[in-house]
């Protein structure tokens, strides 16, 4: 057992949320796969001129999601897609099929993941690692348009 102390932690800091900035995102999926909404994001934090909160992102979808994965090596949201579809594949017997084979896959995958995501902001900037990135992940095969609420709450000064 070591007594070295390896976990740091900044002081607290404060401010008054005096701002409520809300936006609706539409977004055009090709298909099945992942969008990257990361700049618009941002562009929405910079518009609300956000200082410190944080940024509330809500998908009104029950067959789409929203996660933060990496950004730098493609084959990781390859690899993610791989994986969903092996979880919740079409061909598992569904008994709700009203939309077509990939349905019920796609509300089992968005179950498995989320529909809301909070991030910081700090300074102006979404608080994101270095290789995060905000991405909308379309379950269905064929293309559709999603709505994404963007909310920021928190301080503007």
């Amino acid at each position: 057992m070591t007594s070295t102390k390896s976990v740091t932690r900044s002081a607290p800091s404060s401010v008054q949320a005096t701002t409520i900035a809300s936006s609706l995102l539409t977004v055009q999926t090709p298909g099945r796969g992942f969008t990257d909404l990361t700049s618009e994001a941002t562009t929405f934090i910079d518009e609300a001129r956000a200082r410190e909160g944080a940024l509330t992102l809500f998908i009104r979808h029950t067959s789409a999601s929203l996660t933060i994965q990496e950004n730098a090596d493609p084959s990781v949201l390859v690899d993610l897609t791989t994986a969903l579809s092996r979880l919740a594949p079409e061909n598992a017997g569904w008994t709700h099929d009203t939309e077509g084979p990939d349905d019920m896959p796609g509300h089992v995958k968005t179950m498995l993941t989320q529909t809301s995501l909070q991030v910081p902001v700090l300074n102006g900037r979404l608080a994101l690692g270095t290789w995060q990135a905000i991405y909308l992940i379309e379950h269905r095969a064929r293309p559709h348009r999603r709505e994404v609420v963007l909310q920021f709450i928190g301080s503007n000064q």
